[in-house]
Parts: structure tokens; sequence; C-alpha cells
């Protein structure tokens, strides 16, 4: 059984504005992803408003050395991919993942771009993943297990004969990048750890159009599909609460043909 460490009010507070933060460099960072640019690109971008305007630390640098700011996975990279020269052509999809720390409290937070036109597979690969991501956090309430975020989630996919990937999880988040809790992208309902108000974590599924299977690259950060097929990832922190839940990253702008989650 995991040790969960149950976040207080004032925590919380804490992490609302951390979590604020991460959404707002997706917020700016979106009017940059376009054909023609590199990963690199927005890399600094990213740097630079996280440093000079939020007066926030990036925490991605160095970590477990992990060599860059922001995760910029592209079409059938899955996670964790290194920002490089790599310049996005019309057509990619891309996943890019914040992270960062304000006052020692963690904000974390990743969402999907379409690079130009995405063809119809894409498109419907990434409004699937959102809609998996949403039906996760609408699970989540006290009493409510880990089990029923992951069965909620995996239904969505599963529906759409998408795959979901079984390596790679959500996380406790507060004062530490990644706590002990792990958040399963797939489930049984009423199974694993009980939900209680306080329980601060990550949902971020990672839905391929393929197979589920994932491969690291040399490099020791990059996954990628072994079938070579479509991935994408959402990603938001959440806490319980005594009525059900909160999203600590919300995104300013909404996305797509959903509302913006809130409490």
């Amino acid at each position: 059984m995991p040790k969960v460490e149950i976040k207080s009010a004032a925590d919380i507070a804490m992490l609302r504005i951390s979590g604020g933060l991460a959404a707002d460099v997706l917020r700016m960072i979106g009017q940059h992803v376009k054909p023609g640019v590199t990963t690199n690109q927005l890399d600094k971008l990213c740097h630079d408003y996280i440093v000079d305007v939020l007066h926030a630390v990036p925490i991605n640098i160095g970590y477990h050395g992990f060599p860059k700011t922001i995760c910029t996975s592209v079409n059938h990279v899955i996670c964790h991919g290194i920002p490089s020269d790599k310049v996005l052509k019309d057509g990619d999809i891309i996943n890019i993942d914040v992270a960062l720390t304000k006052d020692g409290w963690h904000g974390d937070t990743s969402r999907m771009y379409y690079v130009g036109q995405p063809s119809i597979i894409a498109k419907r690969l990434v409004e699937t993943t959102y809609e998996a991501m949403r039906a996760g956090i609408l699970a989540v309430k006290p009493g409510g297990t880990l089990g029923d975020i992951g069965y909620a989630i995996q239904s969505v996919a599963h529906r759409e004969g998408f795959s979901i990937v079984r390596e790679y999880c959500g996380h406790g988040i507060g004062r530490i990048y990644h706590e002990d809790l792990q958040v399963l992208h797939y489930g049984q309902p009423g199974a694993g750890v009980k939900l209680q108000p306080g329980m601060v974590f990550t949902i971020e599924p990672m839905i391929n159009a393929g197979k589920r299977h994932s491969k690291e690259l040399a490099d020791g950060w990059t996954v990628v599909t072994k079938d070579h097929s479509l991935s994408a990832q959402w990603e938001h922190m959440v806490a319980v609460t005594e009525t059900g839940f909160e999203v600590l990253t919300p995104w300013p702008d909404g996305y797509g043909v959903y509302s913006p989650i809130s409490a």
C-alpha cells in the first residue's frame, strides 16, 4: 500500500498557483506550434517564459539527467521526447509537457497540438485521448478508487479501437515531483487505492492508435510506439475535494469541443 500524502487546504492553494503557472506556459506556446518551427525553439520559448515572466523554476532540466525544459513528443513518440533541431511539418501532432516549481511546489501538465492540418486518424486519436482523460477526471471523488479512474479512461480508448500504454502512469505530486501514488490509466471499478480529500495527483493517459507496446530509444528518454503508430497524451493535476475534484492546471482557453473542466 503506497504512503499517500494528504494535502492541507494551504498546500492545495500553493499547488493551485504552481499548476496555474504550468498551464499558462501551454497557453503561451500554442501560437508558436506551426510548420517550420523546431522543438528546440519551442523549448527556449518555454524556458524563458518560465524564468523571466513567471519567475518560476523549470524542473525538468537536470531531472535524472534530462537536458531540456519541456518534453516534446511528436507523432509516434509516446512521451519524454527531447527537444532538438527537428523541424515540425504540416500534419504532425505534438505533446508538450511542462513542469515547474514555484515556492517549492510543483506544477505539471501537458497537452496536444496540431501542426497545420492533422489527418483524420490523428484528429480522432487526439480528441479521444482528451475525452479519456476527461472521463478519468470525472471519476475522481471521495470514496472512489484509482481503479475507477483507470476503467473510465480505458473504456473510452477501447471504444475507439485504441490502446492504453501501460508502462507509464500518473503520479502523486506536491513538494515532490513524483510522489509514491501511481495512477494507472487502465483498471477495474472499485479496485486499488481509495480516494480521500486532500490527495493530489496527475491523470495523463498515453493512448496509441495501434498496439500498446512501447520501447525506449538509445538516448535513455524518448519512448516510442513499437509499431510506429501515432500516440497522444493529455495531462492535468487533480485534487480530490470533499465533494469531487478540482483541476489544478486549468487551461485558460479550453480545448476543442470540450468545455474547460473545473471543480
